[in-house]
């Protein structure tokens, strides 16, 4: 039975950070304990809704992934038992599916983007400019339409309620360094690759998705956060892509086109959500989970 978690209560621990969908805890020790909550955010807003079960969902969707890409570069993730960190008299089950102990890591400051098809933000810039975080693609795409090849295509790291940019790829060396970001484009193209062709086997469609990355004092690069969940990437049944419209999707997109019908700014405070696309919403995520995580050929 899924439970349901809008802001995580863990008395004595020193709470650092509480994100958009995640609580994140300092434990000492170079530890963190992230815990994935049941909240919900579009345009960059925190609706005010949970939906149930979301952050169990996410956490081992994750968890999953950050396991199958281990052979191509180290993550966050230490093995340490949730239940063993958290405080007396804490329900443990309410946090063992949706918690992780992880290494406390330096965030490398931009989203790291690859996209395999034109969509969403993307599409939006391929529009205006024929181009996509400063790479000029063929003349004449379509909308959903898959690129020659994926590109990385990074963002800044927007504060909650802010709104994340593109940016191109010489401001990424900017923020970062020249080394680092080649290190982190060279990671995200190898991992979408990866899980673009796993999904494939699959009947589903990779479109793209966000990795985030971090250094340990040796400065050693791992992947953190979440890793190719429906919050992080755009995730499509290949028998219902069709190029030259926005596919069906297993993300929050579902969410987004609800929000589009309503007279919002986007800006906080989000609306409320109805119960019927809450439950449409939860099923969507238990769905991907299903899909990505637990009906594999292995």
């Amino acid at each position: 039975m899924a439970t349901t978690l809008l802001q995580s209560d863990l008395p004595g621990l020193n709470l650092i950070h509480r994100g958009k969908v995640r609580d994140v805890f300092d434990l000492g020790n170079d530890t963190l304990l992230m815990v994935a909550t049941d909240r919900l955010s579009a345009f960059d807003v925190v609706l005010p809704d949970a939906i149930p079960g979301k952050g169990e969902m996410l956490c081992q969707i994750s968890n999953f992934w950050f396991d199958k890409t281990a052979h191509i570069i180290a993550n966050h993730l230490t093995g340490i038992d949730v239940a063993s960190v958290l405080p007396a008299g804490v329900d443990a089950d309410l946090y063992a599916q949706r918690s992780v102990v992880t290494r406390k890591l330096k965030p490398v400051p931009v989203e790291c983007i690859a996209r395999g098809y034109i969509i969403g933000s993307g599409w939006k810039d391929y529009q205006r400019s024929g181009a996509v975080s400063g790479i000029t693609l063929p003349a004449d795409l379509q909308q959903a339409q898959q690129l020659p090849e994926p590109i990385f295509t990074p963002s800044t790291k927007a504060a909650v309620g802010d709104h994340d940019e593109n940016i191109d790829f010489d401001t990424a060396i900017d923020l970062v360094g020249r080394e680092m970001a080649e290190a982190v484009r060279d990671a995200t193209l190898a991992l979408y690759t990866f899980a673009r062709d796993y999904a494939a086997q699959r009947g589903i469609i990779l479109a793209d998705t966000k990795f985030e990355f971090g250094t340990d004092a040796e400065g050693h690069l791992y992947v953190m956060d979440e890793m190719l969940t429906p919050d992080s990437s755009r995730w499509w049944p290949a028998d219902q892509y069709q190029v030259g419209s926005s596919p069906p999707s297993y993300d929050k997109q579902f969410v987004r086109d609800y929000l589009e019908t309503l007279d919002w700014d986007k800006t906080a405070p989000g609306p409320r959500l109805p119960a019927d696309v809450i439950e449409r919403t939860r099923a969507k995520y238990a769905e991907a989970l299903a899909k990505l995580a637990w009906l594999s050929l292995d």
